[in-house]
């Protein structure tokens, strides 16, 4: 079954070629320009991603260090999974995240600071 492009990286998840897509895609590269990379041609590739064969082990861990994932992960799924890449408003969601809670933190800063003042005021009289 030949995965399309749209498909979900966790619908694809479960098979060696779903693997390369996935990562693949994490990289930013199309089957083509992964292929180059490797050394083999964009037929072999497809033919990865789409489970009608597999590569040597030799070529997996060329291919795994391409992707910078592990070989496990690539074979069988385990450990960590590749970062999708993220969109430019995703990433600018995270900007503006960050500096909304670096914006909360300095107020609390700024407060426990005021607090503390007031706490050695008190305690200066106290004595």
């Amino acid at each position: 079954m030949f995965l399309d492009d749209n498909a979900k990286s966790e619908d694809r998840g479960d098979t060696l070629g779903g693997r390369i897509v996935t990562a693949r895609e994490a990289q930013s590269l199309s089957t083509a320009q992964l292929a180059r990379r490797l050394g083999i041609s964009t037929a072999t590739m497809q033919d990865w991603e789409a489970d009608r064969a597999e590569p040597r082990s030799n070529r997996l861990i060329t291919l795994a260090g391409v992707l910078n994932v592990s070989p496990s992960w690539l074979l069988m799924g385990l450990g960590e999974r590749p970062m999708d890449s993220l969109s430019e408003t995703e990433l600018e969601h995270l900007r503006q995240s960050i500096e909304r809670i670096r914006d909360q933190a300095s107020l609390i800063v700024s407060e426990l600071g005021e607090l503390e003042e007031r706490l050695k005021v008190y305690e200066s009289y106290k004595d």
